[in-house]
């Protein structure tokens, strides 16, 4: 019988350091232009660009599901890590938009992928939830539970998009982003500054719940029959617009300078800044409240993407990416903020 005095628990045996070693995107086919929506609410494109800083957005196909656009993501995203697939340890989605309350839509990507018996679950972070998977990545490399952890943003907003609501019609989109963190000899993410607010919880929020829309499930049968009343419309996105961009603009601009801060590094050293691409104005506030220099490249995605939500952040660093705007090596700020509210900021090394 052990008396619990001198046995102990073997340490794990992770790397170092982690850091991200590939990224990969997937944007829809179908472009929906701001004329496009002009037809299902009262606006003008100047309205929309000066409000938001969008021209357009992409939306998914039937064909395009969140698996599918995840799956087209990670295996980019595999593929410029340089790794095979049977290497990632684990698989990590971020969405508001897969619509099944179970099984998690990491499982079904997992095997597309051919990960093999991987561990794969999906987080629920709205907007912030690409930072979460990074966070959560970055702590299974170093304990050694994965070698290799693939992180996915994805969304299919316009499943959630109340196209009579001239307050949020305009804004979102949908696509995928990926990540492949792995194992480092250096640092490559900095520490995860995260939080939530519970207390605004209703600020960006789906309009009703599930039972509310379709019914409460029959005392007698269960799930299977909905009860005859409260049959609503389709739950959308609601947002109080003013209240978030006050948010965003005033607290999350302290909390970009925390993870600039818990990295050790000043604006005037970054590569890129990525914010999550909620709305231009919101960008350009944050950077004048950085005193970010004018030098300092910024991701300005969702001019052609829309708000793609978790998918915002590895979309628009693949783009900075490809076009050059960024380079490898590169030290980001990224930032992701929304329903919650939640919000989570890093400052990582570009791959």
């Amino acid at each position: 019988m052990n008396d619990g005095s001198t046995t102990q628990i073997k340490p794990s045996n992770g790397a170092a350091y982690a850091r991200i070693l590939g990224v990969g995107g997937y944007r829809p086919v179908r472009v929906i232009p701001n004329a496009e929506v002009l037809n299902w609410i009262e606006s003008s494109d100047e309205w929309i660009r000066t409000r938001s800083g969008i021209t357009e957005r992409r939306w998914a196909g039937p064909e395009e599901s969140v698996a599918e656009m995840s799956v087209q993501a990670a295996s980019k995203a595999i593929a410029h890590a340089g790794i095979a697939p049977e290497q990632v340890g684990a698989v990590v989605v971020a969405t508001v938009s897969h619509l099944k309350q179970t099984p998690a839509i990491a499982t079904e990507i997992a095997t597309r992928l051919g990960v093999g018996n991987a561990a794969a679950f999906d987080i629920s972070a709205a907007c912030a939830g690409f930072g979460y998977g990074l966070g959560l990545a970055d702590g299974m490399v170093r304990s050694g539970s994965a070698e290799y952890v693939v992180v996915i943003g994805v969304e299919r907003l316009s499943d959630l998009t109340d196209t009579t609501d001239r307050s949020t019609a305009f804004i979102f989109g949908d696509g995928a982003g990926a990540a492949v963190v792995g194992p480092s000899e250096t640092p490559g993410i900095g520490k995860v500054i995260w939080g939530a607010d519970g207390t605004q919880k209703d600020v960006i929020s789906q309009t009703e719940a599930w039972d509310t829309a379709f019914g409460k499930p029959d005392a007698v049968n269960g799930a299977g029959e909905a009860a005859a009343e409260g049959h609503g419309k389709w739950p959308a996105l609601r947002m109080e617009g003013q209240t978030v961009f006050r948010w965003a603009v005033w607290d999350m601009a302290k909390v970009a300078q925390q993870a600039l801060d818990a990295a050790g590094i000043t604006a005037d050293q970054l590569g890129a800044f990525i914010p999550h691409q909620a709305n231009m104005r919101i960008t350009d506030a944050m950077i004048k409240a950085l005193k970010l220099p004018d030098s300092v490249p910024v991701a300005r995605d969702i001019a052609e993407t829309g708000n793609t939500s978790a998918a915002s952040i590895p979309l628009a660093m693949e783009r900075m990416l490809q076009s050059g705007e960024a380079k490898s090596g590169d030290l980001a700020l990224i930032i992701g903020f929304g329903a919650g509210l939640v919000y989570a900021a890093a400052v990582v090394t570009l791959p």
